[in-house]
């Protein structure tokens, strides 16, 4: 791919100086401009290949709108096959495979459950041994199809899980199995190893470490196909339960929210047959915590509802305590304000009764420096829709949030820092606003997570204008180096 074959755009278009310089700058009226003058292009023909309105095109082009989103730039960049470089992106996909055409992109993980797969332990092991070969050998093309798969909702969610609710898993169907040889040693060194990848995810995020993960998971099914003893086969679960629901969060971190969802299905089917409902209520609540970044907070809810039937009195404060943040959540995405403030002081005092408890290790993070941080955000949430009412609040939580906790607390110290940054454009502080942006950039370099990079992305607006001063042109150039590496 060079600039002379620029895909629908006529040759030697891109090798124009002009057309170059209005790239560089972002300047979309100038690139629509000379496209249509030198290019030959219509506006439709424009606002199709880049998925905007004639509409908005043409505003662009009379200076009515400003593209400020980075989506938006990637999708031009897309659509007009216009190399990354020449925007101040990374090189596009297609640049990478050579492949020019635009073709429908579907995930092509296994089809691992529906409503009427029983609840069986042999069955979860299968379910984890598929999407685990499956996902061990993708390819970057692979990668890109899962990337775009999108999730599902509603009862096509729902329905599968609602065998979370069963006391006991269904019994496993009598078949001859070769006898396992771990005993509690091995099983003690794989829930070592399950902790010490969360940690790697709690501080940099999906990225390379993923596939580590996924390995292990492959290893803990390998071993479940074997005839264990009771105790070993229960803790085999529950290590496999952590593993998958790790792939989970590191797939959605990494963009593929369909595994991410598959992954959580399969854990939630590992914890219960391990025994283990605390953390299959923490399965649960990543679900919902994906729900409500999707933008579907009724599922969210429902998720929590169905967490919060299948646990009650079975599980600690901590545990307790991050349900009511999911719940609250949901409430302040779909704007019941009065609801979400009652939620958060349910949370606020059910954590107060945790005090020093013997909560498993997975949990222990949820304290008062992470409710503040997710109580911030979803002020922000709703500073969005009204800063005058809630931004200060917003702040203030947020400020809370990192009072408290620091660098070791990677991705989430990184969040912190950027939502802190949107609260204070939202509140005028301009100054401050893009100070913090320098900081919340420096914490983004640390992790790989692509959360981090997508909240990035909208703090991207905030930075450009017409009237942008060189300290916003700086902070933007920062953003977008960032998120083009």
């Amino acid at each position: 791919m060079n600039a002379t074959s620029p895909g629908p755009l006529p040759a030697g278009i891109l090798d124009r100086e002009d057309v170059r310089r209005a790239l560089a700058e972002h300047d979309f009226a100038a690139v629509f401009k000379l496209l249509k003058k030198h290019g030959g292009l219509s506006q439709n023909r424009i606002a199709a290949a880049c998925m905007l309105t004639p509409g908005k095109v043409s505003n662009v082009i009379n200076g009515d709108t400003q593209i400020t989103s980075f989506e938006v730039v990637c999708r031009i960049a897309d659509g007009l096959r216009i190399p990354g470089a020449l925007l101040g992106l990374a090189a596009r996909p297609w640049q990478d495979t050579g492949d020019e055409s635009v073709e429908p992109v579907v995930d092509e993980s296994p089809d691992i459950e529906s409503d009427d797969v029983p609840w069986r332990p042999e069955i979860t092991v299968s379910m984890a041994a598929r999407m685990t070969r499956s996902d061990l050998v993708m390819d970057r093309r692979a990668a890109s199809k899962a990337i775009a798969a999108a999730a599902v909702g509603g009862a096509a969610l729902l329905e599968p899980l609602e065998g979370w609710l069963l006391d006991e898993p269904a019994e496993a169907v009598p078949v001859a199995l070769p006898n396992g040889r771990l005993g509690r040693r091995e099983c003690a060194e794989l829930e070592s190893t399950a902790r010490k990848f969360r940690e790697w995810d709690h501080k940099y995020g999906g990225g390379l470490r993923r596939k580590a993960v996924i390995g292990q998971l492959a290893e803990v099914s390998d071993a479940l196909r074997d005839h264990q003893s009771r105790i070993v086969e229960e803790r085999l679960f529950r290590v496999m339960a952590q593993l998958a629901g790790m792939a989970a969060t590191m797939s959605w971190d990494s963009g593929m929210q369909l595994k991410a969802q598959n992954y959580y299905k399969a854990a939630l089917r590992a914890a219960h047959a391990g025994g283990d409902i605390e953390f299959g209520t923490n399965v649960l609540a990543g679900m919902a915590r994906q729900m409500l970044y999707r933008g579907r907070p009724k599922d969210a809810a429902d998720l929590v509802r169905l967490a919060q039937d299948g646990s009650r009195g079975r599980v600690g404060p901590r545990v307790r305590a991050m349900l009511y943040t999911r719940e609250a959540w949901a409430y302040a995405a779909m704007g019941r304000v009065t609801a979400f403030r009652r939620a958060t002081m349910q949370a606020t005092e059910v954590l107060h009764e945790a005090g020093d408890d013997d909560a498993p290790y997975w949990i222990a993070y949820f304290d008062e420096a992470e409710l503040a941080g997710v109580t911030g955000g979803r002020l922000l949430d709703l500073a969005r829709q009204d800063p005058a009412k809630h931004a200060e609040a917003a702040a203030h939580e947020i400020r809370l949030a990192l009072e408290h906790r620091g660098a070791e607390a990677g991705r989430s110290h990184a969040l912190d820092h950027i939502g802190l940054a949107e609260t204070l454009f939202l509140m005028g502080d301009v100054n401050g606003g893009i100070e913090q942006t320098h900081t919340a950039v420096d914490a983004a370099e640390q992790t790989q997570s692509r959360r981090v990079r997508d909240l990035l992305a909208e703090l991207y607006p905030y930075t450009v204008g017409k009237d942008a001063n060189r300290g916003l042109r700086d902070a933007r150039d920062r953003i977008r180096g960032l998120l083009t590496t």
